[in-house]
C-alpha cells in the first residue's frame, strides 16, 4: 500500500518508520528544510513544500495514494490537507494536539475519516507500564470511558465461571472475549472463563474499581486508574 505523510516531525515520521517498516511505500510532505533532510537521509521520498497547498499535495501522486495522514502540529493545515485529499478519494487521518477541539472536528468534520491524539495514546502506553500485571488499558474513548483488558489469573474471583455467571455494574459492559493464545471475538454465554482468558470490557471510569474486584480479584497487582 502507498501512504502519504504530512508532517516529518516526531509523529509524522516515527509513523512513517512503522509503514515502511511493515512493507508499505511512504513519501513524506515537509516545508521545514532541517526536517527534509532528516527524512531524506533515513531513505525516505520527501516532497519540500506546505502540505495545505493542492499543487504541493498534488507532487505526491494523491490519486494512487490509499490514504493520507496529515500529522502536523498545526491543527488547521492538517484540516486543509484531509479536505484536499479528499478530492483525490484518499482515507484521511487528522492528528490534533488538543483533546478539547476533538469533540468539534469530530462533529464538523465529517469528511475526515479520522482524528486522532497522539499524546493520548502514548498515555495509555505509559499507563499500561505503570499498571503492569493483568490489566491492560486498551483507549480512552473519552473523559468517562475506558476500554480495558483483563486477563483471568488464578488469583480471579470469575476463574472457573461461565461468562453468564459474570455480573458486571450498570456501566460497564463486556465486549469482547478470548482464549489463551486465541484472537478476541464476542463473547458465547457459556464460555468459561480459565487461566489465561482475556476479557475487554467498556466501563465508565467511576465503576473500573468494582469491575476489578469482580474480574481480577482484590488482590490483583494494579487498579485502572481512570483518566488518560
Amino acid at each position: 500500500m502507498r501512504f502519504v505523510i504530512v508532517g516529518a516531525g516526531r509523529v509524522g515520521l516515527r509513523t512513517a518508520r512503522v509503514l515502511k517498516d511493515g512493507g508499505h511505500d511512504v513519501v513524506l510532505v515537509d516545508n521545514n528544510p532541517t526536517k527534509v533532510s532528516r527524512a531524506q537521509e533515513e531513505g525516505y521520498e520527501v516532497i519540500e513544500g506546505d502540505g495545505a497547498v493542492e499543487k504541493t499535495l498534488g507532487a505526491t501522486q494523491l490519486e494512487g495514494a490509499d490514504a493520507l495522514g496529515a500529522l502536523t502540529g498545526d491543527l488547521n493545515d492538517n484540516f486543509v490537507a484531509c479536505m484536499i485529499a479528499k478530492q483525490f478519494d484518499c482515507r484521511t487521518i487528522m492528528r490534533i494536539d488538543e483533546d478539547y477541539r476533538e469533540d468539534i472536528y469530530r462533529k464538523y468534520a465529517s469528511e475526515v475519516d479520522e482524528v486522532i491524539y497522539p499524546e493520548r495514546l502514548g498515555a495509555i502506553a505509559a499507563k499500561n507500564a505503570l499498571l503492569g500485571g493483568n490489566i491492560r488499558a486498551v483507549a480512552d474513548i473519552d473523559q468517562e470511558l475506558q476500554l480495558v483488558e483483563f486477563t483471568i489469573t488464578e488469583q480471579s474471583p470469575m476463574r472457573g465461571y461461565s461468562i453468564s455467571e459474570l455480573e458486571l455494574p450498570g456501566n460497564a459492559r463486556l465486549l469482547a472475549f478470548g482464549k489463551e493464545g486465541e484472537p478476541l471475538r464476542l463473547p458465547g454465554e457459556d464460555e468459561t472463563l480459565d487461566l489465561g482468558d482475556r476479557l475487554v470490557i467498556l466501563a465508565d471510569f467511576d465503576v473500573l474499581a468494582d469491575v476489578r474486584s469482580i474480574v481480577a480479584g482484590e488482590t490483583g497487582r494494579a487498579t485502572a486508574m481512570g483518566g488518560a
